[in-house]
């Protein structure tokens, strides 16, 4: 198993995404702390995960506390001595046209998408500096490149993916592997609440002319935490069924 013996922290695993990267991680042998900041869902996910036999320490966490996520990393350490791989999946959207944008909706965007990465990654390499290994994987977004009535969200998803080019830059000579996946069209609870016509149209417009699964990007996650991936660092990787050619 790939990850046998390894310890792994993933955010927003509550459901979709995330959700679909502790069961891939626990399958190839990981511990696993998951939180999110709904408690029934991360509840929900320790539970099927724990059924498969997975170690499982679940909390809930909002990313933008920094309180809270200091906590969590101790209780990690605690119960499973070490972190080795850091997913920083938690993310939200407040799509809306920016001449009717509120300054609330900007700051919350920008707040968990950006700043909950670096809250969340800062107390972590603590960890992974001072033993000389992890794999840090950031999950941004095939809207980087930006969508209507999302510059909030496209400006903190673009945001984090100079945060990992420049992380890796600093981690890399500590033996710490820094990359981010961008998800296209995936068949999330999102994607469910897009219009059906809307939803056809991205399935023409992409090379593959299907959306995207959940367990396909929780594919490529588990490659990057992986050994397997030890001299890929610093990049960009999309999963989005050839939408954009960056």
């Amino acid at each position: 198993m790939r990850l046998n013996g390894k310890t792994a922290l993933v955010t927003g695993a509550g459901k979709g995404i995330g959700a679909s990267i502790a069961r891939r991680f626990a399958t190839e042998g990981a511990r696993l702390t998951i939180c999110d900041i709904n408690e029934d869902l991360i509840k929900q996910t320790a539970s099927e995960l724990e059924k498969s036999g997975a170690e499982v320490l679940s909390l809930q966490v909002d990313v933008t506390d920094r309180n809270a996520i200091k906590d969590m990393v101790q209780k990690t350490a605690e119960r499973f001595g070490t972190i080795d791989i850091l997913v920083n999946n938690a993310g939200i959207l407040k799509d809306v046209m920016l001449h009717k944008m509120a300054e609330e909706d900007w700051d919350r965007v920008m707040n968990v998408n950006m700043k909950g990465t670096f809250n969340m990654t800062q107390p972590v390499v603590a960890i992974m500096r001072e033993k000389g290994y992890g794999k840090i994987i950031n999950i941004s977004s095939a809207s980087r490149f930006g969508n209507v009535g999302q510059t909030n969200y496209a400006a903190s998803k673009e945001a984090l993916v100079g945060f990992t080019r420049s992380l890796a830059k600093e981690l890399g000579p500590k033996g710490i592997n820094v990359n981010a996946i961008a998800p296209g069209t995936i068949m999330s609870d999102m994607y469910w609440g897009i219009p059906e016509h809307i939803r056809e149209v991205m399935k023409i417009i992409t090379p593959l002319g299907r959306a995207g699964t959940p367990e396909e990007v929780a594919n490529l996650c588990l490659f990057l935490a992986s050994d397997e991936a030890s001299y890929i660092t610093c990049q960009v990787i999309h999963c989005d069924g050839g939408i954009f050619m960056p």
